[in-house]
């Protein structure tokens, strides 16, 4: 398998390609893949958090499951080493549902012996994306109101990893009754 491809080929958000076809099993990506976002909620569960940092885009573009998984995981090695396993609650906001479809061709001598060409242009999945709009929240990261430095930081540790701007902004935490 090959190596894979940078994020800014997948990072328009542009309406994609649906195929449409007068047989239904045609007509639709038949394999798409399991998102690599192993967990979604992480830390210690929202017990008594008095204040919540949301991360927020302040682009429109499309983020790849796997960059929303290395975030992630930053986001819960710093939280964990500054805060411990349950002073903190961070959760993934946005699910990858767009599916990334690639055409391959082969570029070596012979290769139209064993390309099929256009003949079968939709492309495979190769994975997944979320698409984002400007003012869309990414993560939340719930946690007590000493700690919002801590937050911020790990907002930006955040923003760094997915590659374009982000905004951090802090506010009280709902407390369910």
């Amino acid at each position: 398998m090959g190596s894979l491809r940078p994020g800014r080929t997948y990072r328009d958000l542009k309406q994609p390609y649906t195929r449409k076809s007068k047989y239904k099993s045609k007509s639709f990506v038949k394999i798409a893949q399991q998102p690599r976002i192993t967990q979604f909620h992480s830390g210690g569960k929202m017990a008594d958090f008095d204040t919540k940092v949301v991360v927020i885009s302040k682009r429109t573009l499309q983020i790849r499951d796997n960059a929303l998984e290395a975030a992630r995981i930053v986001a819960n090695k710093y939280l964990t080493d500054n805060l411990g396993e349950t002073g903190f609650h961070l959760f993934v906001v946005k699910f990858p549902h767009q599916v990334l479809r690639e055409h391959r061709f082969a570029t070596i001598a012979g290769a139209d012996r064993f390309s099929s060409g256009m003949q079968k242009s939709f492309g495979k999945p190769i994975g997944l994306a979320a698409r984002l709009f400007a003012g869309d929240e990414i993560f939340e990261i719930f946690l007590n109101k000493e700690n919002v430095k801590i937050g911020k930081e790990t907002a930006k540790k955040i923003g760094k990893k997915l590659g374009f701007p982000v905004l951090a902004i802090v506010s009280q935490a709902r407390v369910s009754s």
